[in-house]
């Protein structure tokens, strides 16, 4: 009866290890995500897309000097004025850009 218990258990670790090996494996594939810190001007608010255009400085070895469109939070969104400075850090998501640390200085 011991050994029955013992080859049952067995079947079940033989079961379980590779479905453990398989998590780690694909927590280690995943990338962590690249921000890059940004520094710009607003030129735009879309709040319907929850998002701010922005004209930004040159972030050496990611990209050159541009305007581009992030997502932004609501707090962020709504302290945003057209014209202000605006900091922080941005990360290209599945499908946008994203500007999370955002620090805004009003606009003159």
């Amino acid at each position: 009866m011991k050994l029955r218990h013992f080859v049952t258990l067995l079947s079940l670790t033989a079961i379980a290890i590779p479905s453990l090996n398989a998590a780690e494996k694909t927590a280690e594939a995943a990338p962590a995500t690249k921000r890059h810190a940004l520094r710009g001007i607003i030129v735009a608010i879309d709040t319907n897309k929850s998002a701010l255009r922005i004209k930004h400085e040159e972030i050496p070895g990611v990209m050159r000097a541009m305007t581009m469109q992030f997502r932004v939070d609501e707090a962020a969104l709504q302290s945003a004025q057209v014209g202000a400075a605006i900091t922080g850090l941005m990360s290209r998501q599945s499908d946008h850009w994203l500007l999370e640390e955002v620090k805004i200085t009003a606009a003159k």
